[in-house]
């Protein structure tokens, strides 16, 4: 039985279902340039863990006005004076959000303009394909602050950029935009124009593919790479005998066979 989304339940994303299965979820805070409080990350909870369920097929993730997302809301934290045992359940609990992301299964393309800053970065490395325009910028302040990461940057990006460039991110406050920022990896596509539109064009051609394909790219490669070679070998083998078995594929591959469809051809 397929669940649904009580739209009703978020104040702070803006949710749209298109036709296609494709969903626009956005941070819709942008007087505070769509900083993440704690409310904001339990709708992200909510969400992402739904979506695998619900029919959801893709998803752009996008930031209202300006900006993507300028990080942990600052003001919140500071009005809350919280214990170290309470941020740290609050850090708890955007892993919970991020890893519903990453793992779930749903591709999620990140739409990024302006600033993706701090926790902002933290939330578009937990997408799997980013798309930037020319205002977008990515930086890690916390060390400037007096903080440090704690939503999962020490681990997705130092995936993406590594192990040195996080921690120069960190102690310098460097900034990274336009071309440089595709080149060191914090985004896979700068456009021109739009992100949103690119973003949402790479949604609607993820969201063709089988619901099954899809949720072993955008989940057991992200579990595989926390697995020894050996063990990850095995675990691929097993996803491949489900997934390229799966009936919804026969007529994908007689469609090949048959030489009526489209072949992947050079982009001259």
């Amino acid at each position: 039985m397929t669940l649904q989304i009580d739209l009703t339940r978020y104040t702070n994303l803006d949710l749209k279902a298109h036709d296609d299965g494709v969903w626009v979820v956005t941070l819709n805070r942008p007087a505070k340039r769509n900083a993440l409080d704690i409310h904001t990350i339990e709708e992200l909870v909510d969400f992402f863990s739904a979506a695998p369920r619900a029919g959801v097929r893709a998803v752009v993730l996008a930031g209202a006005g300006d900006h993507f997302c300028a990080g942990l809301d600052l003001i919140e934290h500071h009005d809350a004076d919280r214990s170290p045992a309470d941020f740290m359940h609050v850090c708890l609990r955007w892993h919970e959000a991020f890893n519903k992301m990453e793992y779930g299964g749903v591709p999620i393309i990140a739409a990024l303009q302006g600033a993706v800053v701090g926790g902002g970065l933290e939330l578009a490395s937990a997408a799997h394909v980013r798309v930037m325009d020319q205002t977008a910028y990515f930086a890690l302040p916390e060390g400037q602050r007096g903080l440090f990461t704690g939503g999962g940057a020490t681990i997705r990006v130092t995936d993406l950029v590594g192990k040195a460039r996080m921690i120069d991110m960190m102690l310098t406050g460097r900034v990274y935009q336009g071309q440089e920022a595709v080149d060191v990896g914090l985004a896979q596509y700068s456009v021109d124009g739009s992100s949103f539109d690119a973003a949402l064009d790479l949604a609607r051609k993820a969201a063709e593919n089988l619901p099954l394909s899809n949720f072993a790219i955008c989940s057991a490669v992200s579990h595989m790479q926390n697995m020894s070679a050996m063990d990850a070998a095995y675990a691929e083998s097993v996803v491949a005998g489900v997934v390229n078995t799966q009936p919804d594929a026969r007529a994908r591959l007689a469609a090949f066979a048959d030489k009526s469809a489209a072949r992947v051809r050079r982009n001259d």
